[in-house]
This record gives structure tokens, C-alpha cells and sequence, in this order.
């Protein structure tokens, strides 16, 4: 007789009932609060989304160069300056973020939860706009400070160009993330958006660049974005031109993201 004679050995224990997967549109939430929280907590990201953008505006109001034109400097500032921020998130918050994510696994992690690839990408999206909102609310609220007088009638039309923009630059920065090396995605974000903000018509109106410049600047996502941003808040009007632009890029970039784009 065994040593374990009289003695019932319990068995393995049966699995409980798997708890189902949470409907698809809290999932995306979900994921977008994380992308969201990782963006506004970060302290480089932060200075790139609010800070140069606020600095920018103060600057450019208070100071008596360059030349913006016709009409009260802050009028003409303040668009440029929600140009810069819509480029800041999301094109090059985005870009690194999404790089980082990628080279250490977590796109592929994420990739195969019940989050899935769409899902993932969905959030990201959201959340770049859940921080856009934060900063149109932070910048407007400057401005305003600063003595600006939008067009109210042109918000509508600001929207519809900020939202096919932010289509725009998250589109490319996905091209840029999902194809390039983790530092490599570092530098030419930030190189981007320096070159974009130097010579892209995003903080000064095209129309005072040199006359090479200001036609090729038309043509940039960030031109397009500037000078459609202006035509809603200075004029009230619908920049029919720009909005093609944009909508043009984010078509080109969203195509070869999707053809492009590795997860790892």
C-alpha cells in the first residue's frame, strides 16, 4: 500500500469561463486615454506641442519682424501658431512615438490582442486628437489673452481644415514610423518640423516668402495647413485650394503607410 493510501489527491481544477473581449469602440478608448496620457506626460513632448508653440506666439505678437502683412500681427500669428501645434502632434509627437513603440515590441504585442492592428491604429488617432483638442483650447485661450479677434463664422471651416490636416500629418508620420530605424524616425521628425516651421508658410503667410518659396510652400502639407487655418480665422472663409492639398497628401501618405508600414 502506497503512503498515499486513504488520501483523495484533488484533481486539476476546470478552467472557468473565458471573460469576452470588450466591445471594439471601448477598446479603442481604451487605447487611445494610454496614447493620449504617454503624450501629455511626456516632458519633450510637451515642449514641442505647447510650449515652443506658445513662446512662438508671444513672440512673434511683441516683436516687429518678420513681416506678416497686412492687419493686427496677433490675428495672423494665432493660426499660424494652431498650424504649428496640429504638426507638432501630429506629425512629429507621433512619428517618434510610434517608432519607439515599434522597436521595442509593442506594436507587435498589441498587434495580437483583441486590440488588434486596427484598433491600435484607430486609438493612436484618437488620442493625437483628444491632445489637439487640449491644445486649441490652451492656445486659443492665449491668444485671446493676447488681444486676438478670430472670424468666429470661419470656425467651422478652421475645423474642417485642422481635422483633413491632422489626417494629413498622421498619415506621413506613419509612413515615417513604420519605415524607417527608431533613431533615424528621431532625427528626420524633428528635422522636419524645423525645416516645416523655417521656410513651410506654417507661422508666416506664404505670400511673404520669396516669390520661389511662397509657390512650393503652396504645395506643402504645412502651407496648405497655414494658409487654410488663416483664410477660416482672419477672413471667415473656406480655403477650397488648401483643403485639396491636405486631402491630397493624406491620400498619398495613408496609401504608402499601408503598403509600407512594418510592425517589427
Amino acid at each position: 500500500m502506497s503512503a498515499d493510501a486513504g488520501f483523495a489527491r484533488p484533481g486539476p481544477s476546470a478552467p472557468g469561463p473565458v471573460a469576452a473581449p470588450a466591445p471594439v469602440v471601448r477598446r479603442v478608448l481604451a487605447q487611445a486615454r494610454f496614447e493620449s496620457a504617454i503624450l501629455l506626460r511626456n516632458g519633450e513632448q510637451l515642449l514641442v506641442s505647447l510650449v515652443l508653440p506658445a513662446l512662438a506666439m508671444i513672440g512673434l505678437t511683441k516683436a516687429s519682424v518678420p513681416d506678416l502683412g497686412p492687419g493686427p500681427r496677433i490675428d495672423i500669428v494665432v493660426p499660424g501658431v494652431l498650424a504649428l501645434a496640429v504638426i507638432s502632434s501630429a506629425f512629429t509627437g507621433q512619428a517618434i512615438q510610434t517608432g519607439f513603440d515599434r522597436r521595442y515590441g509593442v506594436l507587435r504585442m498589441l498587434g495580437t490582442t483583441p486590440l488588434g492592428r486596427g484598433g491600435l491604429l484607430a486609438g493612436k488617432a484618437v488620442g493625437v486628437l483628444a491632445v489637439l483638442g487640449v491644445q486649441v483650447v490652451v492656445l486659443s485661450g492665449l491668444g485671446l489673452l493676447l488681444g486676438w479677434a478670430p472670424q468666429w463664422s470661419g470656425v467651422p471651416a478652421a475645423v474642417l481644415v485642422g481635422l483633413v490636416g491632422t489626417a494629413a500629418f498622421v498619415s506621413l508620420a506613419l509612413l515615417v514610423a513604420g519605415t524607417l530605424r527608431a533613431e533615424a524616425v528621431l532625427a528626420v521628425a524633428n528635422l522636419v518640423w524645423l525645416l516645416l516651421v523655417a521656410g513651410g508658410a506654417v507661422l508666416v503667410p506664404a505670400s511673404t516668402l520669396p516669390a520661389g518659396v511662397e509657390h512650393l510652400a503652396r504645395w506643402l502639407p504645412s502651407g496648405a495647413l497655414g494658409e487654410g487655418l488663416r483664410a477660416a480665422l482672419l477672413d471667415g472663409d473656406l480655403d477650397v485650394r488648401a483643403l485639396l492639398v491636405l486631402g491630397g497628401w493624406a491620400l498619398v501618405g495613408g496609401t504608402a503607410a499601408r503598403r509600407l508600414f512594418r510592425w517589427s
